[in-house]
């Protein structure tokens, strides 16, 4: 179904003329102090390069700092490492504010039918509906404000926030019940509750989220941040050091060499791409119709131990069909199907029809099916319908004396023998063979009686298991989460190929499932969408939550599946993981290049008064004026060559940390230390002439 959807949204190029042409502009309004402050280590770059627009002043007038033009070459290098760093900064956010230009286009001035406590309409402005008020959307109407539907059901067109075009039905009571604002009614009859105050929409929250505004540092950016300050004092006071030992060896040391030395021997590279990399993190999420309410949630996505998955939709494709019935001794087929069937008339669940379907084919017709379809009592007046809950997990309806249930082995078994009377022997075993087959047995009972059974059969999705290989080579547990029996459950994780699983589920036994993993110093995802599911996904590290499911459920998480798939979780593991990747990857790549300057800028400074220190010119460079620029010139234009890197991510293979270190390592870490010396040496060739 979802490869057969068309996106209607259009893909952002990485370098679109018109992001390119403002992040320039935006380049230069981050160079005010008071936003560089909030990176540590381009805020030294900056510092530095004042002092060295001051010392290319003086150097006119004046011999012992260099000539002018050595000194305005450092300059005009040191400035542009700044904007270069910007850039980066600047285009990443630039890719989130088209994403919210976009969004923001559907947020236009839509009037509502708001319905007055004394049952009246009236027309008022969507700007001005409050939390609580409740307005009546048609077909062809777009829906003025995010909301509940309390009344009617209705396809719904929400490819203005998802992206895809295939519509959608939302109905009330129940977990496909909630409403954007933006989105249009295609057909049918809704009325709607509006669930939050102006300007706090989710399409409000979204404009703020992609474009940046909210984005607050992770704690491990924030770490980073501080161990890249501390590697900025540390090379501070080597630097200035070296004056002294200058002096002492009557080798003469230039403001300007002293400033370029410091520049090259700080992280600037991953000082300059840190925030990009974590806006793109963002960015990718959204590509992946994946609202993120914070940077932490993606980074977290990455770290994680153990996720939960429903069974029904994620693991299995969903639609379980009946495929049998079976009688109890004593009970004639006729009985079990007439009984299952009007037990499933009320139930509008893919297996509720199933059965309706079943019976049909053997002949079964009830007066409902081919009567009025609006008729609430189900062709069966007096009939009082019995709702499928997770508690209960067991439905039914109560008809001129007769009660009939059916619902899990479990809760039938309980419910008939709280009555007094005994579960059939044949009908257990019955249950127990489709259970061990991969089935679902649901148990039919008429006045506390059982009548017999009903084999559901569930399909394990295609590549499924492949996925959760994946996730096993990142060190992820799986663990499935449905209300089959022990029986059941074990077949299916076993063809599916989870790690473990919890049986007979209620919401409760998510969240205590979630707080025992979490003791163990373990980060949990899940996934939900009903007002049942809020509590886990409020507990879990990352909750994700569906779009169609309820605004409770949407509150609670920290992200929103925009695609309403059960198996985007998977998908934001790996985008978090490739987040975590591409910061450690440039850092590591960051800190070794600074080795290689380090060997062309300290032998080029003393080389001429410490004949020994030629034996470390080991790139043979011409000049140390040449050495130093080489440098400078390296330092600043690897930070532009890397922002594609940054935006896209390194490309992530789900492999164990240990061979995941390995590589990255031999890539980034040895790349990080041979690139400057063949770049530093090639810029000396073509720069050495000039001087």
């Amino acid at each position: 179904m979802n490869t057969m959807r068309k996106r209607v949204k259009k893909e952002i190029r990485l370098f679109e003329p018109a992001l390119v042409r403002e992040s320039i502009r935006q380049s230069f309004v981050k160079l005010r102090p008071r936003l560089m402050m909030k990176n540590p280590v381009m805020f030294c770059v900056e510092v530095g390069t004042i002092i060295m627009f001051l010392v290319m002043i003086y150097s006119f007038s004046h011999g012992d700092q260099g000539s002018p033009l050595y000194n305005s070459v450092i300059f005009v290098v040191l400035l542009l490492t700044l904007l270069f760093a910007n850039f980066a900064e600047a285009i990443a956010e630039a890719r989130g504010k088209a994403q919210a230009d976009s969004l923001r286009k559907t947020r236009e001035e839509t009037p509502a039918n708001v319905i007055a406590d004394n049952g009246i309409v009236t027309t008022r402005a969507s700007s001005q509906l409050k939390k609580g008020d409740v307005f009546i959307c048609e077909a062809g109407d777009i829906i003025p404000s995010d909301g509940e539907i309390i009344e009617g059901i209705a396809t719904i067109d929400e490819s203005a926030i998802t992206g895809e075009s295939a519509p959608v039905i939302r109905e009330s009571d129940g977990d496909k019940s909630s409403v954007t604002g933006g989105t249009k009614v295609l057909s049918d009859r809704i009325k709607v509750m509006v669930t939050t105050q102006p300007g706090e929409s989710f399409l409000d929250k979204m404009i703020s989220l992609v474009e940046g505004a909210s984005r607050q540092k992770t704690p491990n950016e924030i770490a980073l941040t501080l161990l890249l300050s501390g590697f900025t004092i540390v090379f501070l006071l080597v630097t200035v050091t070296l004056k002294p030992f200058g002096d002492y060896s009557q080798t003469p040391i230039s403001i300007g060499a002293l400033i370029a030395l410091f520049v090259c021997l700080i992280p600037t590279t991953i000082g300059g791409l840190l925030s990009a990399i974590g806006i793109a993190g963002m960015d990718r999420a959204l590509q992946a119709n994946v609202i993120s309410k914070s940077g932490r949630a993606v980074e977290t996505a990455g770290d994680l131990d153990t996720i939960l998955l429903d069974k029904t939709g994620t693991i299995t494709i969903g639609n379980r069909k009946a495929t049998n019935f079976y009688a109890a001794a004593g009970v004639t087929e006729d009985q079990l199907i007439e009984c299952a069937t009007v037990a499933s008339l009320s139930d509008n669940t893919p297996e509720g029809k199933s059965i309706v379907e079943l019976a049909a084919s053997k002949g079964f017709r009830h007066p409902s099916m081919i009567g009025n379809s609006t008729d609430l009592s189900y062709g069966l007046p007096g009939a009082r319908v019995i709702k499928f809950s997770a508690e209960t997990r067991s439905s039914g309806i109560e008809l001129d004396g007769r009660s009939i249930r059916k619902g899990a082995y479990d809760a039938i078994k309980n419910m008939v023998e709280k009555h007094g009377n005994t579960f059939p022997v044949d009908i257990k075993a019955i249950v127990e063979r489709i259970s061990a087959n991969g089935g679902t047995p649901l148990v039919v009972a008429e006045n506390f009686n059982v009548l017999g059974a009903v084999e559901l059969q569930d399909i394990v999705k295609p590549g499924i298991t492949e996925r959760f290989e994946r996730l096993r080579k990142m060190g992820v547990k799986t663990v499935m989460v449905t209300g089959d029996n022990p029986l059941t459950a074990k077949y299916i994780a076993q063809k599916a190929g989870v790690d473990d699983f919890i049986a007979e589920a209620k919401p409760e036994d998510k969240l205590a499932y979630i707080r025992q993993e979490q003791a163990a110093g373990k980060l949990v995802a899940m996934m939900g969408d009903g007002t049942n599911d809020a509590p886990a996904l409020a507990q879990a590290d990352v909750g994700v939550a569906m779009n169609s499911g309820t605004q409770a459920a949407k509150e609670a998480g920290n992200m929103v599946d925009l695609d309403n798939d059960p198996t985007k979780l998977i998908e934001v593991v790996e985008i978090g993981k490739q987040l975590l990747i591409t910061r450690g990857t440039l850092t590591t790549f960051s800190i070794a290049n600074d080795v290689a300057k380090y060997f062309a800028i300290v032998p080029a400074l003393f080389m001429a008064s410490i004949p020994a220190l030629q034996a470390l010119n080991i790139m043979k460079l011409a000049s140390p004026e040449s050495a130093i620029l080489s440098a400078v010139i390296f330092n600043a234009i690897i930070i532009p060559i890397l922002i594609p890197l940054a935006l896209r991510g390194v490309a992530y293979k789900p492999v164990g940390a240990g061979a995941l270190l390995t590589r990255n390592l031999l890539i980034y870490g040895l790349g990080g230390l041979i690139v400057p010396f063949i770049g530093i040496k090639l810029i000396d060739l073509l720069i050495a002439p000039l001087i």
